[in-house]
């Protein structure tokens, strides 16, 4: 544990590149998603994506490329805020549980668990002792993941101070994004030293071989999603091949008797 350096140190690459490339490349790796996704679908693997970062670093537009051409019904994606008055009092982990993939499904967390260690840690809605538990409790709940066979990928949005000014600055001047900015938004802000120690932490104690973390540098809209978008593909394709599987034979002995049909002809159906 603890191969990141601190997050302040991490550079960030802002070459643009060519937006002809970048959809090229983007619609390549959508695709080969899509081919994971029909492969956990026909084993019944199952995806935990969980997403955490600054504000305004990226996640949702992440999030939107990733389920962009997935199908539906087998991803969720959970928006996690403040516990609701039924998650109060209970482990701060048992939402959490509720929320993990069923067989075949893919559970995509915009923020996650780790708000125990980061903003109620930052905001003292829980004591020092219960916070520095946590980071044990959080490597045994993911341990207890991946032992389970759930593929889990953690990305770490990361962007400046001045890129995360200038983008929150950009939504307060459209109203089309007003929506996104809250009071709580400059709150986090006057604490960024704090929450650069409480990611530093982070890092050190919950970058495991299990569950590592992954840091995309993100003040390159594009450049981040892109590379944000090569690590689930590697992470999840790991042991899965980029042939599809053949037709079940069922289905097309199924077919032959109803249609006479064979594959690769180009039968008519009576």
């Amino acid at each position: 544990m603890g191969k990141w350096p601190s997050l302040d140190k991490i550079e960030m690459d802002n070459d643009p590149i060519d937006k002809d490339d970048y959809e090229d490349e983007q619609e390549k790796l959508q695709h080969r998603l899509l081919d994971l996704q029909v492969h956990n679908l026909r084993t019944g693997g199952r995806v935990l994506i969980a997403l955490d970062g600054w504000d305004a670093a990226g996640k949702g537009g992440l999030i939107e490329r990733i389920v962009g051409t997935l199908e539906p019904k087998s991803v969720h994606v959970w928006r996690i805020g403040a516990p609701t008055p039924e998650e109060q009092g209970r482990h701060y982990l048992w939402r959490f549980w509720n929320r993990l993939p069923a067989p075949g499904n893919w559970a995509i967390f915009d923020r996650t668990w780790y708000g125990r260690v980061l903003v109620e840690r930052i905001e003292g809605f829980c004591a020092k002792d219960v916070w520095k538990r946590a980071y044990r409790e959080i490597n045994e709940f993911e341990r207890q993941l991946t032992d389970d066979g759930v593929r889990v990928v953690k990305l770490l949005m990361h962007t400046s101070e001045e890129e995360q000014k200038k983008r929150i600055v950009s939504r307060m001047e459209n109203p089309k994004k007003h929506y996104k900015v809250g009071v709580e938004d400059f709150r986090n802000l006057r604490r960024r030293k704090d929450y650069l120690a409480a990611f530093d932490d982070m890092l050190a104690k919950t970058d495991t071989s299990h569950a590592p973390w992954h840091v995309i540098a993100s003040d390159d809209k594009r450049r981040a999603r892109i590379e944000a978008l090569k690590v689930v593909a590697k992470v999840l394709g790991r042991g899965v091949g980029t042939e599809l599987p053949p037709l079940d034979p069922e289905v097309v002995e199924a077919a032959r008797k109803l249609w006479d049909w064979k594959p690769g002809a180009n039968t008519k159906t009576k």
